[in-house]
Parts: structure tokens; C-alpha cells; sequence
């Protein structure tokens, strides 16, 4: 097979391929739709023709903002083959953040889903004075369907050969603007040499046996991005989860060979899984956290030894094999990204025969800068894995993680003082993140840089190592340390309401709402032998002293949380002042 050295090259190897009856497919009301590679193509090659027919360019950029669909890739692949560039929009984006980015990418045309997403950026374009026009996958009164730029395109007698030649592998593929935690977007410039480098980078992920994949997590970000890119490399069918209410049900559809996720989702998973053991009786329920506590005792496949292997077995044989039904059966592996997976999730997870891979990245570096593999000695728990083969990554003096190389991003698009802070004279890319490489060439992240603060003893404190902890409890469903500048540090909780409703339960509490149910002194005391627990390990000085339990979940949409699910610590900061007075008052 001829490597691509552009995005739309693959399309061609899968044509010559792979060629098969389905090629993606899609779910809408509860109906799946298959797409065969001659319809795929066909469908991209005349939208191409239609975008030439409205005066679309090389060089020009076009927005899509949509969730997971089969039309995202037939656009992305249309636009890319002119040499032309895709600049995802969140559908959570704000409105300012929206019209900032369509004028800073001075975009020509929008693609959207739905006609809400419709409505959203309208107003965004009003509101700023932009014309823009826009056309949608779903029926929208009044707006113009993507179907008509590609019936349009049918009728052309257009060589799409001359605009696929004249594409070079250093010309901009996409425009992704990361929101951060601060200050304004960064339109991140992704080429087409950055992201396939990538892809071929981890094409030792998927063994020759995977052949089906479910994608729910979003396209505009570039994580899932190009993983799609590496399924369609590898000859992979893509199912599109209808939404994230209906993954489980999608999963018993499709019955995937694996798929990508965030840890979050994993968690999710385990303490339901865990909540349905408490619930057995008897021998089974001993029999279940047997098998439960052997899966957290679980080292890295050639680490364990007979005994444990035999044990493992049976364990499968009993329990294990429930969690695999639950997934469709047919998983042969999970890769895990945008976050830290916390170490014994990986292990309970491998010893039931669902691989999760771990890896490390972020938008600037396409986005895998290491990750962990089936390959013998490829995986080791805690870590994120071995750099990739074309990433040089050095350890800074001060810890931080620089990398350099063809998958990593020439900078951010018109914004050369961000750029000039991001890579250094010698092209090193300073990603923010503080790790250290193993001598078996794992790399592991121990925290933030711009995160780590300084406790008014003048002992530094990593707030990720202790929230991640924190994490492991059932009852904890998010947690944010502060305690900068203050005698020790301290927590705002978030409480896994379905949890601790059950909790209260059994315990003869009563439930009356989140808001009273956080200021009763059995839960809080409950909360604070969890965090006692979790402490153990750190230093005295990391060690959280003090918290606080909030009635309300942070989201997207409040503003709390990037897409990417981080935390936006400065306005949970401002937004929660108060609550952080009162636990240094004494």
C-alpha cells in the first residue's frame, strides 16, 4: 500500500483496498443508514464539485459545526481534497467565541446539523455583523440543504485531478481554535503532513483483526479526528453513535471490535458495574469482588505469573464475561485519551479482557505524542505510554514535556506572540504538562505546569496527582484542589448524587435535595474518612485538610469546563470565592 502523504490519499488506498458494502454508517430516530465505499466517494467527489461551483479555493476556510455524522466526513474530505481547510466549531461554543473564530478564519461558507446549531450561529453572525452562508445536513426552513451543493456538483463535468495535485503535504488541513482555560481562542495549524504522520504513527494500534469501530466522541476535536482518519487507513467500518444517550444501546447494535473514549466515561462504567455487584447476595456477590479485587491486583500481561493467570481465568469465566456482553461482546480493545486514566481502571479493565490503551497529546501535536499498545512490553500501567516514532520528546530542566517533530504544529494561525510562547529557538514545543521517561522509554505525566502552586509554607503542590486520587471514590464525581499561597491545600467536591442518594439509603438518611443533603454532618463526615483514605501516599503538605461539597455540577455550558472536559480553574476560582473563604476561615 502507497503511504498518503495527504489526508484524501487514503481514500484512494481504501478504494483499492478495502472496498466494501459499508464504509460508515449513520443513526438517526433509531434507523441505521450504511454507506458503501463507491457511494462514500461519490458523495465526496461531487461535493467537492459543487464547493467549486460556489467559487470555493485552495487556501479558503469553510466551518462545520455538527456532531458525529457520516455527512462530517464526506465535507472534511471534499474540502480537504482542494486544498481547502475545515475549521470545526463546538456546538457548546459560546456566541462570542463562535463569531470570533468565522472572522479571525475569515471563513466563506458554514455546514451545520441541526436547526437548533442553526439558530445558535445565526445569532452569532448577527450579532457581529458577519455574512456568511450556510447550509445544513437536517431540513431548516429556509437555509439550503447540503445535498444541493452536491446535486449541483453531479451536474459538472469537473477533473478533479488538477486541485487534488496542486494539495501539498505542508498545506493547512484544518484550523482547530482550543478554547483553553483563558483568554480568547487560538486557531491551531494543523497541516496535512502533521495529522496523516500521526496516523501512521499509530497504525501498530489496530491489530489486522480489528474491523469494526464505534465513534461517539466529537470530530472537532482532533483526538477522535484522527483516529477516524486511522480507521479508515486500516480498512475499518465506522458506526456513528446516534448520540451519548444511546451508546449502550448503539454498542448491542454494532457490537464493535473498540472505540475511543475519556476516562470519565470508563468511570461511569466501573461504578456501575461495582453498584450492581453490591447488589448481589450470597455467593455471587463474594464470588463478584473476588473477581473484582484479583482485577486491581492485575500487573501488565507478562508480569503475572501462573498462579495469578489461572486465577485470572476462572475469574473471566465467572464475571468477567458479563462486562464483555455488556460492551457487545466483541472488544478487542479501548484507547483512552484527553485525560488522566486512573492506574487501576486499566488494570480491572485488561484483566477482564478489554484492553484500554492509554495516550498522551494534545490539538498541537496531531494530537498523540505517546501512547500505550498490544505490542509485547507495550503497556505499563500509570503511564501514558511510548512516544511515537516520529516524536522527539526531551524532559525541560524544570520538568515540563517539550516535543518536536513532522506531527507537531507550526503554530497558531495569525497570532505569532502565542506561537513564539509555545515553541522555542530550537522548535521544541512546550506543551504545559510536567512529566518524566522511564528507562523503558514510558513516558508518565505527573501534572500541570501552569496548575502546580506554591502553599504559603512554600511547599509546591500537583493538583492533578490528588484529583486524579480523589477520583478512584465512587462518591466523588468531580473535585478541584486549591490552596495557593494558603497555610494547606483544599477541595471543592462535586458528589456523585446517584451514589450518595443510595449511600443515604442504606444508611436511614434522608434525601431531600442536594442543597440539604451536602450540609448534613453524617455525609460530610462520610466524605471526609473518603478524602482521609485517598490521602494516604501523599506528602503531608499535598494532603487535602479542608473541603467543601457543592450542590451544583460543573459543565460545559456554565462555563466551568473546556470541551475537552478540563477543569477552567480561573472561573471556578471566581465563581466559587466564597465557599473557598469559608474553608480557610477558621
Amino acid at each position: 500500500m502507497t503511504p498518503a502523504t495527504r489526508i484524501f490519499d487514503i481514500l484512494t488506498n481504501y478504494e483499492a483496498h478495502y472496498s466494501k458494502p459499508v464504509m460508515v454508517a449513520g443513526k438517526a430516530e433509531g434507523i441505521w443508514t450504511n454507506y458503501p465505499t463507491e457511494t462514500f466517494i461519490s458523495l465526496v467527489d461531487n461535493l467537492s464539485k459543487g464547493l467549486l461551483a460556489k467559487g470555493i479555493q485552495k487556501g479558503d476556510k469553510i466551518a462545520l459545526m455538527s456532531a458525529n455524522r457520516p455527512e462530517w466526513n464526506f465535507c472534511d474530505f471534499a474540502i480537504n481534497q482542494l486544498g481547502a481547510a475545515i475549521v470545526p466549531l463546538y456546538p457548546t461554543l459560546s456566541g462570542q467565541d463562535l463569531s470570533f473564530i468565522i472572522d479571525d478564519a475569515a471563513v466563506k461558507l458554514i455546514f451545520v446539523s441541526t436547526t437548533e446549531l442553526h439558530e445558535k450561529i445565526t445569532e452569532a453572525l448577527q450579532a457581529n455583523n458577519l455574512d456568511v452562508p450556510i447550509y445544513s445536513f437536517d431540513p431548516v426552513d429556509g437555509v439550503p440543504s447540503w445535498q444541493q451543493l452536491v446535486d449541483e456538483g453531479a451536474t459538472q463535468d469537473t477533473d478533479l485531478t488538477p486541485y487534488r495535485d496542486a494539495v501539498h503535504a505542508d498545506d493547512l488541513l484544518t484550523l482547530i481554535y482550543t478554547s483553553g482555560t483563558t483568554g480568547k481562542p487560538k486557531g491551531v495549524h494543523l497541516s496535512h503532513k502533521n495529522v496523516i504522520t500521526n496516523v501512521y504513527d499509530c497504525y501498530h494500534l489496530l491489530p489486522d483483526y480489528f474491523r469494526k469501530a464505534l465513534s461517539f466522541l466529537p470530530l472537532c476535536h482532533i483526538f477522535e479526528r484522527m483516529v477516524v482518519y486511522l480507521y479508515f487507513a486500516k480498512g475499518v467500518e465506522i458506526h456513528y453513535a446516534e448520540s451519548l444517550d444511546t451508546i449502550v444501546a448503539d454498542i448491542n447494535d454494532v457490537k464493535p471490535d473498540g472505540f475511543t473514549t475519556v476516562p470519565r466515561v470508563l468511570e461511569k462504567v466501573y461504578d456501575r458495574i461495582v453498584a450492581k455487584g453490591k447488589e448481589l447476595s450470597g455467593v455471587k456477590r463474594h464470588i463478584f469482588f473476588w473477581a473484582l479485587n484479583l482485577g486491581l491486583n492485575n500487573k501488565e500481561p507478562e508480569k503475572n505469573g501462573a498462579w495469578f493467570n489461572m486465577r485470572l481465568a476462572v475469574a473471566r469465566k465467572l464475571v468477567f464475561s458479563k462486562w464483555q456482553a455488556a460492551l457487545g461482546g466483541n472488544i478487542k480493545l479501548i484507547v483512552s485519551g484527553g485525560a488522566a486514566l486512573q492506574p487501576r481502571l486499566s488494570r480491572v479493565f485488561w484483566a477482564a479482557g478489554i484492553p484500554v490503551l492509554e495516550g498522551y497529546g494534545l490539538t498541537e501535536t496531531s494530537p498523540v505524542i505517546a501512547v500505550n499498545s498490544l505490542e509485547k512490553g507495550g503497556v505499563k500501567f500509570g503511564t501514558v505510554g511510548k512516544v511515537l516514532k516520529h516524536v522527539d520528546v526531551k524532559i525541560a530542566a524544570d520538568g515540563e514535556i517539550l516535543c518536536k517533530g513532522p506531527s507537531i504544529s507550526a503554530g497558531y494561525y495569525k497570532n505569532e506572540v502565542a506561537t513564539s510562547e509555545a515553541i522555542d529557538s530550537e522548535g521544541y514545543f512546550h506543551t504545559g504538562d510536567i512529566g518524566e521517561l522511564d528507562a523503558e522509554g514510558f513516558l508518565r505525566i505527573t501534572d500541570r505546569k501552569k496548575e502546580m502552586f506554591k502553599t504559603a509554607g512554600g511547599k509546591y503542590v500537583a493538583p492533578q496527582a490528588l484529583e486524579n486520587k480523589y477520583m478512584e471514590s465512587t462518591l466523588i464525581a468531580q473535585v478541584m484542589v486549591v490552596g495557593e499561597n494558603r497555610k494547606f491545600p483544599g477541595a471543592l467536591i462535586v458528589p456523585a448524587f446517584d451514589v450518595l442518594e443510595n449511600w443515604c439509603k442504606i444508611k436511614g438518611i434522608s434525601f431531600d435535595s442536594r442543597e440539604k443533603v451536602i450540609q448534613k454532618p453524617e455525609v460530610i463526615d462520610k466524605y471526609q474518612r473518603e478524602i482521609n483514605r485517598l490521602n494516604q501516599g501523599f506528602g503531608h503538605w499535598e494532603q487535602v485538610k479542608k473541603f467543601t461539597l457543592l450542590a451544583t455540577d460543573w459543565t460545559i455550558d456554565a462555563g466551568e469546563l473546556t470541551p475537552k472536559l478540563s477543569l477552567k480553574r480561573k472561573v471556578i476560582l471566581q465563581r466559587y470565592e466564597k465557599e473557598i473563604e469559608d474553608i480557610y476561615r477558621e
